[in-house]
């Protein structure tokens, strides 16, 4: 039992980082409003769930070896979360795009997932994509792709390579790009208005426009806002299914 005690530690250290980095960055897990011990908790729960399936394949792994072990999986946790949360930080840059488009720019309110300011059209994008995040069990999800990570890059294994990094890196683009497609609908409405309203300043110079343009166009953004809305259910569950197919490719290029 005593030989074996080195053993059990080595690999409930190493389940328990790789859960930790998750826990720094995944939606929902990450949350600013989740207490630290509770946090901690959550951890431990999952390392002891985890344990008996993956901990015995897990080998005697050299003290000299543990600072890298230790940061390989600290980081593949965090690239876990990293990916799995690039949908919230769409949704966030798609309502920042809409809240200056919109007029809502200046209006900012707190966040209480994240303790940070932001717009009113960037807490309403990520309040729904929260809870479409709940309605689909995508933490389940998570959960589930961080589980298959121990079959397919089992903890002292990663590389920190080039390829590795350049998909995390990767991700920004990501980002920016589902961003607009979320905000395009709304984005090109209110595009289309300033136009309109352009030519119309143009043929009547009398017409009062720049006071009439702001509420127009918050109006009609909020109008197709309200048209739109009930499509981002099965949009946003095929970007979720598709950030944890993004997530196990990006930890494929770590072996």
């Amino acid at each position: 039992m005593e030989l074996a005690l080195p053993n059990i530690l080595g690999a409930v250290m190493a389940i328990g980082l790789r859960v930790s980095g998750l826990m720094l960055f995944a939606p929902f897990f990450s949350a600013a409003v989740i207490p630290p011990r509770v946090k901690i908790v959550f951890v431990l729960a999952i390392t002891a769930v985890l344990y008996p399936v993956f901990g015995p394949r897990i080998g005697t792994v050299a003290l000299s070896q543990w600072p890298l072990m230790v940061g390989s999986e600290v980081m593949v946790g965090i690239a876990i979360g990293l990916t799995t949360n690039a949908l919230f930080e769409a949704a966030q840059v798609a309502g920042q795009l809409l809240s200056v488009q919109m007029g809502y720019s200046l209006v900012n309110i707190l966040d209480p997932t994240t303790q940070v300011e932001s717009t009113a059209v960037a807490f309403f994008h990520q309040s729904i994509a929260m809870l479409i995040f709940l309605a689909l069990d995508v933490h389940h999800w998570i959960l589930r792709a961080i589980a298959h990570s121990f079959d397919y890059l089992p903890p002292g294994t990663a590389s920190m390579n080039p390829l590795f990094a350049k998909a995390l890196l990767h991700e920004g683009a990501i980002v920016l790009e589902i961003g607009i497609q979320i905000a395009a609908p709304v984005l090109a409405a209110t595009l289309l208005m300033d136009l309109v309203l352009g030519l119309l300043g143009k043929a009547s110079p009398q017409m009062p426009l720049m006071l009439l343009g702001p509420a127009v166009k918050s109006m009609l953004g909020v109008l197709v806002l309200s048209a739109t809305i009930g499509f981002w259910p099965r949009l946003f569950a095929k970007y979720f299914s598709q950030s944890i197919a993004y997530t196990e490719q990006v930890l494929h290029l770590a072996r």
